[in-house]
């Protein structure tokens, strides 16, 4: 189905009265009637919710709810900070804290019974096989790859993390990126325009691309030759990253399992080192 406002807009001609105010509402404050119920968007429109639900059926969808996720997703990449708070049930204290901890634990299971566990193999057989790897991050994402980095370090000889500023620094860093080497971006709503750009110049150059972003319609996902979906929906502008750092986990899981003599060499060498070096504080 295309892309839920499309879709509205192209109707919005041939409904009926009630239809029209019903789209028009839904176009001109999309990012606070995503939060509605039909009853709620009724009230607001003037009109009944039996109508609400038939314009959601006469649009194709097989109820409100499914139009309103539709909405939903139509409008990820592109909600303002201040957006995505309006849209958030208000709550306080323990009921915030239910309620983002039951969305996080959501977006594990759903991200969980999603994704093919052989997409993980995939990218774990093509990072063991790579010359070198590149880690791709800006903004919240930025936290992702670094804890991504820090791990596939300690497991490769040549990890770089691409950290995405202002200006051209990016492709300086990416000027080497040749067939031999996998490239991993990441990014979630709001996308960075960076990491695409950097996936861009990167697919190019005849690179592997990995994505780790939140779904098809990402614009990671045209760009990557394998891409891992992790849910991120959470009420309110604070991204979800919990998903989508389990995923992390998995796949360096998913690296150590597949070649363990060489990771238990490399940890066993780093140890002695850590060791040496005092990097830890030692337990008494």
């Amino acid at each position: 189905m295309c892309d839920a406002l499309q879709l509205i807009e192209e109707r919005l001609s041939t409904g009926s009265k009630a239809q029209k105010k019903i789209g028009r509402y839904l176009l001109d404050h999309y990012a606070t009637a995503a939060g509605m119920t039909a009853a709620k968007l009724a009230s607001v429109v003037g009109t009944s919710e039996s109508t609400v639900v038939r314009y959601a059926a006469e649009l194709g969808y097989r109820g409100y709810p499914e139009l309103q996720t539709a909405l939903k997703e139509s409008i990820r990449g592109s909600l303002t900070s201040l957006q995505r708070m309006e849209m958030s049930h208000a709550s306080t204290g323990a009921e915030a804290f239910a309620r983002s901890m039951h969305a996080d634990l959501e977006n594990i299971k759903k991200t969980l019974a999603e994704t093919d566990a052989s997409t993980f193999d995939t990218i774990a057989e093509k990072l063991i096989a790579a010359r070198r790897i590149y880690v791709i991050g800006a903004r919240s994402s930025l936290s992702l790859a670094i804890f991504l980095d820090f791990y596939l370090s300690q497991l490769f000889d040549d990890v770089r993390l691409v950290q995405i500023a202002l200006g051209g620094e990016v492709f300086d860093r990416l000027l080497s990126v040749s067939e031999e080497d996998v490239i991993i971006g990441i990014s979630f709503p709001r996308y960075s325009r960076r990491t695409v750009d950097a996936l861009d110049y990167s697919r190019k150059q005849g690179a592997y691309i990995c994505a780790i972003t939140d779904s098809a319609h990402s614009p990671l996902a045209p760009l990557a030759d394998t891409a891992i979906y992790a849910h991120n929906e959470n009420e309110g502008f604070v991204d979800s990253l919990v998903a989508p750092m389990a995923v992390v986990n998995a796949l360096v899981a998913a690296i150590a399992a597949r070649r363990p003599d060489e990771c238990a060499a490399r940890l066993s060498r780093l140890e002695q080192l850590w060791d040496e070096y005092s990097v830890y504080n030692k337990a008494r």
